[in-house]
Protein backbone atom coordinates (compact mmCIF):
# COMPACT_ATOMS: atom_id res chain seq x y z
CA UNK A 1 0.00 0.00 0.00
CA UNK A 2 1.40 3.25 -1.06
CA UNK A 3 0.24 6.45 0.21
CA UNK A 4 1.18 8.85 -1.51
CA UNK A 5 -0.23 6.84 -4.91
CA UNK A 6 -3.42 6.59 -2.48
CA UNK A 7 -3.87 10.09 -2.14
CA UNK A 8 -2.83 11.00 -5.68
CA UNK A 9 -5.32 8.64 -6.55
CA UNK A 10 -8.35 10.27 -4.93
CA UNK A 11 -9.46 12.73 -6.96
CA UNK A 12 -9.96 10.81 -9.53
CA UNK A 13 -11.58 7.98 -7.80
CA UNK A 14 -14.10 10.55 -6.54
CA UNK A 15 -15.09 11.66 -10.15
CA UNK A 16 -15.51 8.11 -11.16
CA UNK A 17 -17.83 7.28 -8.17
CA UNK A 18 -19.78 10.71 -8.49
CA UNK A 19 -20.34 10.17 -12.62
CA UNK A 20 -21.62 6.44 -11.98
CA UNK A 21 -23.52 6.77 -8.78
CA UNK A 22 -21.55 5.07 -6.33
CA UNK A 23 -22.92 6.89 -3.64
CA UNK A 24 -25.27 6.11 -0.64
CA UNK A 25 -28.66 7.11 -2.02
CA UNK A 26 -27.23 6.07 -5.59
CA UNK A 27 -26.69 2.19 -4.68
CA UNK A 28 -30.17 2.23 -3.00
CA UNK A 29 -32.11 3.84 -5.58
CA UNK A 30 -30.57 1.47 -8.11
CA UNK A 31 -30.82 -2.13 -6.01
CA UNK A 32 -33.92 -1.24 -4.44
CA UNK A 33 -34.73 -1.89 -0.71
CA UNK A 34 -34.83 -5.62 -0.99
CA UNK A 35 -31.90 -5.99 -2.52
CA UNK A 36 -30.35 -3.44 -0.34
CA UNK A 37 -31.57 -5.43 2.45
CA UNK A 38 -29.51 -8.64 1.42
CA UNK A 39 -26.45 -6.11 1.01
CA UNK A 40 -26.35 -5.48 4.57
CA UNK A 41 -27.25 -9.10 5.64
CA UNK A 42 -23.99 -10.08 3.69
CA UNK A 43 -25.76 -12.40 0.78
CA UNK A 44 -24.34 -11.78 -2.38
CA UNK A 45 -26.24 -13.32 -5.06
CA UNK A 46 -29.72 -11.07 -5.13
CA UNK A 47 -26.79 -8.27 -5.62
CA UNK A 48 -25.17 -9.73 -8.28
CA UNK A 49 -28.28 -10.61 -9.93
CA UNK A 50 -29.44 -6.81 -9.73
CA UNK A 51 -25.41 -5.60 -10.86
CA UNK A 52 -26.08 -7.46 -14.16
CA UNK A 53 -28.30 -4.58 -15.31
CA UNK A 54 -26.32 -1.94 -13.87
CA UNK A 55 -23.91 -0.97 -16.07
CA UNK A 56 -20.78 0.94 -14.52
CA UNK A 57 -22.31 1.20 -11.13
CA UNK A 58 -22.95 -2.83 -10.80
CA UNK A 59 -19.64 -3.11 -11.63
CA UNK A 60 -18.27 -0.91 -8.82
CA UNK A 61 -20.41 -2.25 -6.19
CA UNK A 62 -19.48 -6.05 -7.23
CA UNK A 63 -15.73 -4.93 -7.62
CA UNK A 64 -15.49 -3.03 -3.93
CA UNK A 65 -18.82 -4.13 -2.00
CA UNK A 66 -19.38 -7.74 -2.57
CA UNK A 67 -15.11 -7.92 -3.16
CA UNK A 68 -15.85 -9.87 -6.48
CA UNK A 69 -13.38 -10.53 -9.11
CA UNK A 70 -14.09 -7.77 -11.89
CA UNK A 71 -12.60 -8.50 -15.87
CA UNK A 72 -11.47 -4.92 -16.81
CA UNK A 73 -12.05 -5.99 -20.00
CA UNK A 74 -15.46 -6.09 -19.95
CA UNK A 75 -17.01 -2.96 -21.62
CA UNK A 76 -19.10 -2.05 -18.07
CA UNK A 77 -15.67 -2.69 -15.57
CA UNK A 78 -12.95 -0.75 -18.05
CA UNK A 79 -15.68 2.08 -18.26
CA UNK A 80 -16.56 2.26 -14.46
CA UNK A 81 -13.38 3.14 -12.66
CA UNK A 82 -12.52 6.10 -15.76
CA UNK A 83 -10.76 8.36 -15.47
CA UNK A 84 -8.75 6.16 -12.98
CA UNK A 85 -6.18 3.87 -14.35
CA UNK A 86 -6.65 0.02 -13.42
CA UNK A 87 -2.82 0.10 -13.62
CA UNK A 88 -2.38 3.43 -11.11
CA UNK A 89 -4.87 1.58 -9.01
CA UNK A 90 -2.82 -1.71 -9.03
CA UNK A 91 0.68 0.47 -7.88
CA UNK A 92 -1.23 2.82 -5.39
CA UNK A 93 -2.06 -1.25 -3.76
CA UNK A 94 -5.87 -0.31 -4.33
CA UNK A 95 -6.43 -3.02 -6.29
CA UNK A 96 -4.60 -6.34 -7.30
CA UNK A 97 -4.36 -8.85 -10.81
CA UNK A 98 -4.91 -12.36 -9.47
CA UNK A 99 -4.73 -13.29 -13.03
CA UNK A 100 -5.04 -11.19 -16.77
CA UNK A 101 -7.79 -9.10 -17.00
CA UNK A 102 -9.34 -9.84 -13.85
CA UNK A 103 -8.71 -7.30 -11.08
CA UNK A 104 -9.86 -7.32 -7.14
CA UNK A 105 -10.35 -4.74 -4.77
CA UNK A 106 -7.60 -4.95 -1.57
CA UNK A 107 -9.63 -2.43 0.25
CA UNK A 108 -13.39 -1.48 1.23
CA UNK A 109 -14.37 1.41 -0.30
CA UNK A 110 -17.89 2.08 1.03
CA UNK A 111 -20.22 4.59 0.51
CA UNK A 112 -22.55 5.75 3.37
CA UNK A 113 -24.60 9.12 5.00
CA UNK A 114 -23.93 9.87 8.41
CA UNK A 115 -26.77 12.10 8.23
CA UNK A 116 -25.33 14.73 6.27
CA UNK A 117 -25.02 13.68 2.30
CA UNK A 118 -22.47 11.17 0.97
CA UNK A 119 -19.32 10.09 2.30
CA UNK A 120 -17.19 7.50 1.55
CA UNK A 121 -14.92 5.14 3.99
CA UNK A 122 -11.74 2.89 3.11
CA UNK A 123 -10.81 -0.08 5.25
CA UNK A 124 -9.80 -3.60 5.12
CA UNK A 125 -12.03 -5.87 4.06
CA UNK A 126 -13.70 -7.71 6.76
CA UNK A 127 -14.21 -10.79 5.55
CA UNK A 128 -18.04 -10.94 5.42
CA UNK A 129 -17.72 -10.63 1.25
CA UNK A 130 -14.77 -12.30 0.78
CA UNK A 131 -12.33 -14.83 2.59
CA UNK A 132 -9.63 -12.93 3.82
CA UNK A 133 -7.45 -13.03 6.94
CA UNK A 134 -7.86 -10.23 9.67
CA UNK A 135 -4.39 -9.42 10.96
CA UNK A 136 -3.28 -7.45 13.88
CA UNK A 137 -3.06 -4.19 11.66
CA UNK A 138 -6.51 -4.95 10.62
CA UNK A 139 -8.21 -1.48 10.16
CA UNK A 140 -11.93 -2.09 10.82
CA UNK A 141 -14.54 -0.77 8.60
CA UNK A 142 -18.05 1.04 9.85
CA UNK A 143 -19.72 -1.11 12.14
CA UNK A 144 -22.28 -1.32 14.59
CA UNK A 145 -19.70 0.67 17.61
CA UNK A 146 -18.83 3.43 15.04
CA UNK A 147 -22.19 4.54 14.03
CA UNK A 148 -23.38 3.86 17.48
CA UNK A 149 -20.91 6.48 18.31
CA UNK A 150 -21.86 8.83 15.60
CA UNK A 151 -25.00 8.91 16.67
CA UNK A 152 -24.41 9.69 20.21
CA UNK A 153 -22.18 12.47 19.23
CA UNK A 154 -23.24 16.03 19.74
CA UNK A 155 -23.06 18.14 16.85
CA UNK A 156 -24.36 21.23 18.05
CA UNK A 157 -22.37 24.19 18.28
CA UNK A 158 -22.12 28.10 19.52
CA UNK A 159 -19.63 28.38 16.72
CA UNK A 160 -16.33 27.18 15.12
CA UNK A 161 -15.31 24.34 17.44
CA UNK A 162 -11.59 22.03 17.02
CA UNK A 163 -11.97 18.55 17.39
CA UNK A 164 -9.63 15.57 18.35
CA UNK A 165 -10.76 12.28 16.91
CA UNK A 166 -8.72 9.77 19.06
CA UNK A 167 -8.40 6.34 17.61
CA UNK A 168 -9.57 7.34 13.86
CA UNK A 169 -9.12 3.70 12.41
CA UNK A 170 -10.54 4.42 8.87
CA UNK A 171 -11.57 7.73 10.10
CA UNK A 172 -15.30 7.41 10.18
CA UNK A 173 -16.17 9.85 13.07
CA UNK A 174 -13.35 12.86 12.01
CA UNK A 175 -15.28 12.65 8.56
CA UNK A 176 -18.50 12.97 10.18
CA UNK A 177 -16.82 15.95 12.55
CA UNK A 178 -15.57 17.81 9.79
CA UNK A 179 -19.51 18.29 9.30
CA UNK A 180 -19.59 20.58 12.45
CA UNK A 181 -16.24 21.44 13.28
CA UNK A 182 -13.61 23.63 12.21
CA UNK A 183 -10.68 21.82 12.40
CA UNK A 184 -10.33 18.56 13.14
CA UNK A 185 -7.27 16.38 13.89
CA UNK A 186 -6.90 12.55 14.10
CA UNK A 187 -4.68 10.29 16.01
CA UNK A 188 -4.01 6.57 15.59
CA UNK A 189 -1.30 4.12 17.18
CA UNK A 190 -1.33 1.96 14.19
CA UNK A 191 0.57 2.91 10.70
CA UNK A 192 -1.91 1.53 8.29
CA UNK A 193 -4.83 3.33 9.82
CA UNK A 194 -3.30 6.60 9.62
CA UNK A 195 -3.03 6.04 5.63
CA UNK A 196 -6.36 4.76 5.37
CA UNK A 197 -7.95 7.73 7.52
CA UNK A 198 -5.78 10.44 5.21
CA UNK A 199 -7.13 8.72 2.04
CA UNK A 200 -10.73 8.56 3.42
CA UNK A 201 -10.38 12.16 3.90
CA UNK A 202 -8.77 12.66 0.84
CA UNK A 203 -11.60 10.62 -1.25
CA UNK A 204 -13.65 13.34 0.55
CA UNK A 205 -12.16 16.53 -0.16
CA UNK A 206 -11.87 17.04 3.04
CA UNK A 207 -9.00 18.33 5.08
CA UNK A 208 -8.54 16.78 8.27
CA UNK A 209 -4.75 16.64 10.14
CA UNK A 210 -3.73 12.86 10.94
CA UNK A 211 -1.05 11.62 13.15
CA UNK A 212 0.49 8.93 14.37
CA UNK A 213 1.21 7.86 18.06
CA UNK A 214 -0.36 5.92 21.12
CA UNK A 215 -2.99 7.51 23.27
CA UNK A 216 -2.88 11.55 23.53
CA UNK A 217 0.98 11.55 22.57
CA UNK A 218 0.62 13.06 19.21
CA UNK A 219 -1.33 15.72 20.56
CA UNK A 220 0.69 17.06 23.96
CA UNK A 221 -0.25 20.28 25.31
CA UNK A 222 -2.83 20.47 23.18
CA UNK A 223 -6.34 21.35 23.83
CA UNK A 224 -9.40 21.16 21.89
CA UNK A 225 -13.36 21.86 21.92
CA UNK A 226 -14.89 18.59 21.79
CA UNK A 227 -13.44 14.89 21.70
CA UNK A 228 -14.65 11.76 20.17
CA UNK A 229 -12.66 8.40 21.16
CA UNK A 230 -13.89 5.15 19.87
CA UNK A 231 -10.62 3.41 21.34
CA UNK A 232 -9.20 -0.07 21.42
CA UNK A 233 -11.59 -0.53 24.59
CA UNK A 234 -12.29 -4.37 24.36
CA UNK A 235 -12.00 -5.87 28.47
CA UNK A 236 -9.09 -8.55 27.93
CA UNK A 237 -5.98 -9.96 28.69
CA UNK A 238 -3.66 -7.47 27.83
CA UNK A 239 -2.34 -9.44 24.93
CA UNK A 240 -2.56 -7.35 21.66
CA UNK A 241 -3.73 -9.90 18.48
CA UNK A 242 -5.88 -7.09 16.89
CA UNK A 243 -4.55 -3.11 17.15
CA UNK A 244 -8.14 -1.84 16.67
CA UNK A 245 -9.23 -3.66 20.11
CA UNK A 246 -6.82 -4.24 21.89
CA UNK A 247 -5.05 -1.91 23.79
CA UNK A 248 -2.41 -3.99 25.31
CA UNK A 249 -3.79 -2.96 28.79
CA UNK A 250 -5.29 -5.24 31.00
CA UNK A 251 -9.22 -5.35 31.56
CA UNK A 252 -10.55 -2.22 31.33
CA UNK A 253 -7.68 -0.06 31.34
CA UNK A 254 -7.77 1.30 28.34
CA UNK A 255 -10.88 2.94 28.93
CA UNK A 256 -9.12 4.12 32.35
CA UNK A 257 -6.78 5.95 30.33
CA UNK A 258 -9.22 7.97 28.05
CA UNK A 259 -11.53 8.66 30.39
CA UNK A 260 -8.73 10.15 33.24
CA UNK A 261 -6.74 12.03 30.32
CA UNK A 262 -8.88 13.34 27.87
CA UNK A 263 -10.32 16.30 30.05
CA UNK A 264 -6.51 17.56 29.98
CA UNK A 265 -7.22 18.11 26.88
CA UNK A 266 -10.31 19.73 26.57
CA UNK A 267 -10.95 23.71 26.53
CA UNK A 268 -12.90 25.21 29.85
CA UNK A 269 -16.69 24.01 28.45
CA UNK A 270 -15.41 21.72 25.79
CA UNK A 271 -16.51 18.58 26.15
CA UNK A 272 -16.53 14.99 24.55
CA UNK A 273 -17.60 11.76 23.94
CA UNK A 274 -15.86 8.11 24.43
CA UNK A 275 -17.09 4.91 23.85
CA UNK A 276 -15.62 3.00 26.68
CA UNK A 277 -15.83 -0.34 28.74
CA UNK A 278 -15.66 -1.45 32.03
CA UNK A 279 -16.08 -4.80 34.02
CA UNK A 280 -18.59 -5.20 36.97
CA UNK A 281 -16.27 -7.09 39.64
CA UNK A 282 -18.54 -8.55 42.69
CA UNK A 283 -19.02 -6.26 45.34
CA UNK A 284 -18.52 -3.43 43.58
CA UNK A 285 -20.64 -0.90 42.50
CA UNK A 286 -19.89 -0.29 38.64
CA UNK A 287 -20.62 3.57 38.68
CA UNK A 288 -18.16 4.52 41.32
CA UNK A 289 -15.80 2.21 39.55
CA UNK A 290 -16.19 4.39 36.48
CA UNK A 291 -16.43 7.76 38.72
CA UNK A 292 -13.13 6.69 40.13
CA UNK A 293 -11.25 7.26 36.91
CA UNK A 294 -11.81 11.13 36.97
CA UNK A 295 -10.12 13.74 38.78
CA UNK A 296 -11.66 15.51 41.95
CA UNK A 297 -12.27 18.76 40.00
CA UNK A 298 -12.92 20.40 36.81
CA UNK A 299 -15.17 18.09 35.14
CA UNK A 300 -19.12 17.00 34.50
CA UNK A 301 -19.52 13.68 33.85
CA UNK A 302 -22.69 11.72 32.14
CA UNK A 303 -21.72 8.00 32.24
CA UNK A 304 -24.46 5.83 30.21
CA UNK A 305 -24.53 1.84 30.16
CA UNK A 306 -26.13 0.68 27.41
CA UNK A 307 -25.34 -3.08 27.49
CA UNK A 308 -24.12 -5.48 29.75
CA UNK A 309 -22.65 -9.14 28.46
CA UNK A 310 -21.66 -11.99 30.71
CA UNK A 311 -17.81 -13.04 30.29
CA UNK A 312 -18.79 -15.88 28.28
CA UNK A 313 -20.44 -13.74 25.98
CA UNK A 314 -18.06 -10.73 25.97
CA UNK A 315 -15.14 -13.42 25.10
CA UNK A 316 -17.07 -15.52 22.66
CA UNK A 317 -17.88 -12.05 20.91
CA UNK A 318 -14.69 -11.14 20.40
CA UNK A 319 -13.25 -14.19 19.36
CA UNK A 320 -15.70 -14.29 16.07
CA UNK A 321 -15.02 -10.45 15.45
CA UNK A 322 -10.92 -11.25 14.97
CA UNK A 323 -12.06 -14.41 12.28
CA UNK A 324 -11.70 -17.00 14.98
CA UNK A 325 -13.93 -19.97 15.16
CA UNK A 326 -14.40 -20.70 18.81
CA UNK A 327 -14.47 -24.77 18.11
CA UNK A 328 -10.40 -24.53 16.99
CA UNK A 329 -8.11 -25.08 19.08
CA UNK A 330 -6.40 -22.06 18.93
CA UNK A 331 -9.22 -19.92 19.57
CA UNK A 332 -10.21 -22.54 22.87
CA UNK A 333 -6.53 -21.79 23.96
CA UNK A 334 -7.35 -17.80 23.60
CA UNK A 335 -10.72 -18.08 25.32
CA UNK A 336 -9.06 -20.06 28.05
CA UNK A 337 -6.67 -17.63 29.16
CA UNK A 338 -9.34 -14.75 28.77
CA UNK A 339 -12.32 -16.34 30.84
CA UNK A 340 -9.25 -17.13 33.33
CA UNK A 341 -8.31 -13.55 33.62
CA UNK A 342 -11.91 -12.38 34.05
CA UNK A 343 -12.70 -15.08 37.09
CA UNK A 344 -9.15 -14.24 38.68
CA UNK A 345 -10.25 -10.88 39.19
CA UNK A 346 -13.86 -12.08 39.97
CA UNK A 347 -15.59 -9.95 36.95
CA UNK A 348 -18.91 -11.20 36.76
CA UNK A 349 -19.92 -8.55 33.57
CA UNK A 350 -18.82 -6.55 31.10
CA UNK A 351 -20.16 -3.00 30.61
CA UNK A 352 -20.21 -1.01 27.84
CA UNK A 353 -21.33 2.27 27.05
CA UNK A 354 -20.26 6.22 26.45
CA UNK A 355 -18.80 8.51 29.00
CA UNK A 356 -19.53 12.62 28.50
CA UNK A 357 -17.41 14.71 29.93
CA UNK A 358 -17.72 18.65 30.25
CA UNK A 359 -14.54 20.68 31.93
CA UNK A 360 -15.64 22.90 34.22
CA UNK A 361 -13.59 25.45 36.81
CA UNK A 362 -15.95 23.52 39.61
CA UNK A 363 -15.85 20.25 41.78
CA UNK A 364 -16.19 17.10 39.53
CA UNK A 365 -20.04 16.12 39.71
CA UNK A 366 -21.04 12.79 38.15
CA UNK A 367 -24.07 11.13 36.30
CA UNK A 368 -23.48 7.26 35.95
CA UNK A 369 -27.28 5.42 34.95
CA UNK A 370 -28.54 2.48 32.63
CA UNK A 371 -30.05 3.16 29.60
CA UNK A 372 -30.62 -0.40 28.14
CA UNK A 373 -33.88 0.23 26.37
CA UNK A 374 -33.65 0.78 22.58
CA UNK A 375 -33.84 4.28 20.91
CA UNK A 376 -35.69 5.87 17.96
CA UNK A 377 -33.42 9.43 18.30
CA UNK A 378 -29.67 9.74 18.51
CA UNK A 379 -28.33 10.34 21.83
CA UNK A 380 -25.90 13.08 20.34
CA UNK A 381 -27.12 16.58 21.72
CA UNK A 382 -28.98 14.78 24.51
CA UNK A 383 -25.34 15.03 26.55
CA UNK A 384 -25.29 18.74 25.88
CA UNK A 385 -28.76 19.46 27.44
CA UNK A 386 -28.09 17.21 30.22
CA UNK A 387 -25.14 18.99 31.13
CA UNK A 388 -27.39 22.40 30.74
CA UNK A 389 -30.06 20.82 33.31
CA UNK A 390 -27.41 20.15 35.67
CA UNK A 391 -26.16 23.29 35.67
CA UNK A 392 -29.78 24.79 35.95
CA UNK A 393 -30.37 22.72 38.91
CA UNK A 394 -27.19 23.57 40.59
CA UNK A 395 -28.04 27.57 40.31
CA UNK A 396 -31.72 27.25 41.10
CA UNK A 397 -34.15 26.79 44.20
CA UNK A 398 -35.98 23.97 42.95
CA UNK A 399 -39.25 24.48 45.39
CA UNK A 400 -39.10 28.32 44.27
CA UNK A 401 -39.24 27.51 40.36
CA UNK A 402 -42.77 26.79 37.97
CA UNK A 403 -42.27 24.31 35.18
CA UNK A 404 -43.87 22.56 32.26
CA UNK A 405 -44.48 19.15 31.78
CA UNK A 406 -42.56 18.54 28.06
CA UNK A 407 -44.75 18.13 25.44
CA UNK A 408 -43.40 14.68 24.53
CA UNK A 409 -44.03 13.40 28.37
CA UNK A 410 -46.71 10.92 28.87
CA UNK A 411 -48.78 9.42 31.63
CA UNK A 412 -49.18 5.99 31.94
CA UNK A 413 -51.41 4.28 35.11
CA UNK A 414 -51.47 0.58 34.81
CA UNK A 415 -54.18 -1.03 36.65
CA UNK A 416 -54.91 -4.83 37.18
CA UNK A 417 -58.42 -6.11 37.80
CA UNK A 418 -59.51 -5.64 41.64
CA UNK A 419 -60.75 -9.16 43.19
CA UNK A 420 -63.86 -6.94 44.81
CA UNK A 421 -64.54 -5.33 41.48
CA UNK A 422 -63.54 -2.40 39.06
CA UNK A 423 -59.44 -2.12 38.82
CA UNK A 424 -56.81 -1.63 40.87
CA UNK A 425 -53.67 1.11 39.81
CA UNK A 426 -50.30 -1.20 40.21
CA UNK A 427 -47.86 1.35 39.03
CA UNK A 428 -47.98 4.83 37.16
CA UNK A 429 -45.05 6.05 35.68
CA UNK A 430 -43.96 9.38 32.87
CA UNK A 431 -42.31 8.73 30.09
CA UNK A 432 -40.52 10.62 27.47
CA UNK A 433 -41.66 10.19 23.99
CA UNK A 434 -38.29 11.48 22.44
CA UNK A 435 -34.32 11.37 22.68
CA UNK A 436 -33.54 8.63 25.27
CA UNK A 437 -37.50 7.46 25.75
CA UNK A 438 -36.71 7.85 29.82
CA UNK A 439 -39.38 6.75 32.18
CA UNK A 440 -40.27 7.18 35.72
CA UNK A 441 -42.67 5.39 38.01
CA UNK A 442 -44.67 7.91 40.47
CA UNK A 443 -47.06 7.67 42.84
CA UNK A 444 -50.41 9.33 43.51
CA UNK A 445 -48.86 12.48 44.89
CA UNK A 446 -46.59 12.73 41.67
CA UNK A 447 -49.20 12.48 39.54
CA UNK A 448 -50.91 15.55 41.46
CA UNK A 449 -48.05 17.64 41.60
CA UNK A 450 -47.05 16.89 37.91
CA UNK A 451 -50.72 18.23 36.62
CA UNK A 452 -50.64 21.24 38.77
CA UNK A 453 -47.36 22.43 36.84
CA UNK A 454 -47.90 25.02 34.46
CA UNK A 455 -45.10 27.51 33.14
CA UNK A 456 -47.24 30.47 33.55
CA UNK A 457 -48.53 29.15 36.40
CA UNK A 458 -47.51 27.98 40.69
CA UNK A 459 -43.79 27.41 41.56
CA UNK A 460 -43.55 23.99 42.78
CA UNK A 461 -43.85 24.83 46.69
CA UNK A 462 -47.01 26.72 45.74
CA UNK A 463 -48.30 23.56 44.02
CA UNK A 464 -47.35 20.91 46.79
CA UNK A 465 -49.39 23.38 49.18
CA UNK A 466 -52.39 23.73 47.77
CA UNK A 467 -51.91 19.42 46.94
CA UNK A 468 -51.13 18.99 51.09
CA UNK A 469 -54.30 20.97 51.91
CA UNK A 470 -56.42 18.37 49.67
CA UNK A 471 -55.15 15.80 51.43
CA UNK A 472 -55.17 17.08 55.02
CA UNK A 473 -51.41 16.47 55.47
CA UNK A 474 -48.63 19.08 56.43
CA UNK A 475 -46.77 19.94 53.46
CA UNK A 476 -43.50 19.36 54.79
CA UNK A 477 -43.91 15.82 54.70
CA UNK A 478 -44.47 16.19 50.82
CA UNK A 479 -42.02 18.86 49.86
CA UNK A 480 -38.94 16.67 49.87
CA UNK A 481 -40.37 13.85 47.62
CA UNK A 482 -41.93 16.38 45.30
CA UNK A 483 -38.50 18.25 45.15
CA UNK A 484 -36.82 15.06 44.20
CA UNK A 485 -39.38 14.07 41.84
CA UNK A 486 -39.41 17.07 39.51
CA UNK A 487 -35.01 17.29 39.87
CA UNK A 488 -34.90 14.12 38.47
CA UNK A 489 -37.58 14.70 35.41
CA UNK A 490 -35.74 18.00 35.00
CA UNK A 491 -32.52 15.79 34.50
CA UNK A 492 -34.15 13.61 31.85
CA UNK A 493 -36.02 16.33 29.95
CA UNK A 494 -39.49 15.52 30.70
CA UNK A 495 -39.97 18.30 33.08
CA UNK A 496 -38.48 21.58 31.88
CA UNK A 497 -38.27 25.27 34.05
CA UNK A 498 -40.40 27.77 33.15
CA UNK A 499 -38.35 30.24 30.21
CA UNK A 500 -36.50 27.54 29.13
CA UNK A 501 -33.88 28.66 26.45
CA UNK A 502 -34.42 25.53 24.46
CA UNK A 503 -37.61 23.16 25.16
CA UNK A 504 -34.69 20.27 26.53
Amino acid sequence: MDESALLRLAPPLREAFERVGFTADGILAALGTEVHDALGRGEPTPVRRRCRTLGDLGALVRLFLLADDVDVDVEAARTALAPVDPDDAERAGLLERPSGSVVRTLLDVRPLDLGDGNRWVVSDIDGSTREVAIGADHVLGVGHASLSLVRATPTRTDGPVTLLDLGTGCGVQAVHACTYAARVTATDLSARAVVLARVTAALNDLEVEVVAGPWFDPVSGRRFDRIVANPPFVVGTGDVTHSYRDSGLDLDGASRVVVSTAPDHLELGGTATLLAAWIHVDGEDWRSRVASWLPDHGVDAWIVQRDVADPALHVGTWLRDGGLDPRTPAADALAERWLARLEDADVTGVGFGFVYLRRTDRPTAVLAEDLRHGLEDPLGDEALDVFDRLDWLRTHDVAEERYAVHPATAYEDVALPDPEGGWSTVVRRVHRGDGPAWQHEIDADGAAVLAGLRADGLPLADVVELLAAARGVDSDDLMPGAVALVSALVVHGLVRPAGSPRPH
